[in-house]
């Protein structure tokens, strides 16, 4: 006895079609709760009587389809995807074998086919699982270090950044400070406060942006970037995930805050940066005491900071040298730095000189630390065409673009003339040693009268 397989529909059909049979219900019933018309539920009635159960499974069941793809032209396209196509994907691949091979599939298809024969797995297959990691024992052996940009102020005020230090052993939030991007000058702000408030911790964990990681093909430098350098000075290690699972907790941190924070900064009616930053302190206590759990090891590891506060100053800020020329100047920012004739800056022809870039305040010129005076030559600043711009502070570059498009800037090019400092004088009609001649009082007057009536 050969065995059929039914579907639900057709053990449904079976259990009504029999009451039909048994005089529990009527044909037009059946029709209703079979959702089909009254003649196909005379026809499967008659097919039923006839040929029992078997009679109500489809004909075609268990037949292939008259559409199905030749076996021949599978088994060649999959031996062409294999050898020629084993790393593309189903939709390239299908258009590599219609340009190439003039083989037309559908992309399911032939997905189908390459899963079958283990050139493709789905999307559920290549799922990578990340293994939670667990805790640091101590507070300050790990902060995690990260920048968040989202509308905080929802719509009473732009977008802005919040950059987010959270200690890995305990998840307490360290320090918060809105900015108004992720930059190298902003880090230095918030690491600051977090020095003049807990001391050094023993690392740092981020991402792999460009404040903290310069690029192997970078030229120049000593291989690190503004803000590692900082931290090297301060004897802090900066450490980068390879990927945005591996700091985890400041991720989900930052989930938490753009909804919790977002809220509080509404029912405290605050609308700008500053007074953000005012209330931040008063939230990451509440916040703290709800979420922080406690180490697993007594003990503090952050260190005193032994620097002086003129010396922290110095650290947080741009360092770079530049090579002094022939005529006293060298190039920084865009702008042209021309060194005052001093007893020092007169052997510097050259050598190289240190520049701090401070961000408060006007950047310093330093040789073997003494402070060097000088004089910029000024040139047009702004957001010069083709600037490479990172990803995360685009906004912050757009909204500075917008600034100087709204006010309809127009690079002046100066003449060399002007460059020069010359001033156009009157035109000399006598000599230097011509002496203007008296004009007699009465003349005076006369041409003083012919003037006014004129």
């Amino acid at each position: 006895m050969d065995l059929i397989r039914m579907s639900q529909r057709d053990l449904t059909r079976i259990a009504v079609l029999s009451e039909v049979l048994a005089g529990q219900r009527t044909v037009v019933a059946a029709a209703s709760v079979l959702d089909i018309s009254v003649r196909q539920a005379f026809r499967l009635l008659a097919r039923y009587q006839e040929l029992g159960g078997a009679g109500l499974a489809h004909k075609a069941r268990g037949r292939d389809s008259n559409r199905k793809i030749n076996s021949g032209i599978r088994a060649y396209a999959v031996e062409l995807v294999r050898s020629h196509y084993s790393d593309f994907g189903p939709t390239l691949a299908s258009e590599a074998l219609a340009e190439r091979h003039g083989i037309h599939l559908g992309t399911e298809t032939l997905r189908r086919w390459m899963m079958a024969e283990g050139l493709w797995l789905s999307r559920k297959q290549r799922k990578r699982f990340h293994q939670p990691r667990l805790r640091r024992e101590r507070v300050g052996e790990l902060v995690q270090i990260d920048g968040s940009n989202h509308r905080w102020f929802e719509h009473r005020a732009e977008p802005c950044t919040l950059l987010v230090f959270i200690d890995d052993a305990t998840s307490r939030l360290m320090q918060l400070k809105f900015v108004l991007s992720e930059s190298t000058d902003s880090y230095f702000y918030a690491l600051r406060g977090y020095l003049e408030a807990h001391g050094a911790p023993v690392a740092f964990y981020s991402d792999k942006h460009t404040v903290f990681r310069q690029n192997r093909d970078a030229k120049g430098g000593a291989g690190m970037t503004q803000f590692g350098r900082a931290l090297a000075e301060l004897n802090i290690e900066i450490l980068c995930a390879n990927s945005s699972q591996a700091k985890g907790r400041v991720e989900r941190v930052n989930r938490t805050l753009q909804d919790r924070l977002v809220k509080e900064l509404r029912l405290a009616n605050v609308c700008d940066i500053e007074a953000a930053n005012d209330f931040l302190p008063t939230f990451m206590e509440c916040f703290n005491e709800r979420f922080a759990v406690p180490p697993a090891n007594d003990g503090d590891l952050h260190r005193p900071i032994p620097s002086t506060a003129r010396r922290l100053e110095d650290i947080l800020c741009h360092q770079e040298k530049r090579h002094v020329g022939a005529q006293l100047t060298f190039h920084y920012d865009r702008k042209q730095i021309i060194l005052e004739k001093t007893e020092i800056a007169k052997g510097l022809a050259g050598e190289y000189v240190d520049v701090f870039d401070f961000a408060g305040r006007p950047l310093e010129v330093r040789w073997n630390g003494h402070v060097l005076p000088y004089r910029i030559f000024s040139k047009d600043q702004r957001v010069s065409h083709t600037a490479i711009i990172e990803n995360k502070r685009l906004g912050h570059a757009l909204a500075l673009v917008k600034a100087q498009q709204a006010t309809r800037f127009e690079a002046k090019i100066k003449t060399n003339s002007e460059k020069d400092g010359y001033q156009k004088r009157g035109r000399q009609t006598y000599g230097p040693g011509y002496i203007v001649p008296k004009i007699p009082a009465k003349a005076a007057v006369m041409a003083e009268t012919i003037a006014e009536k004129a």
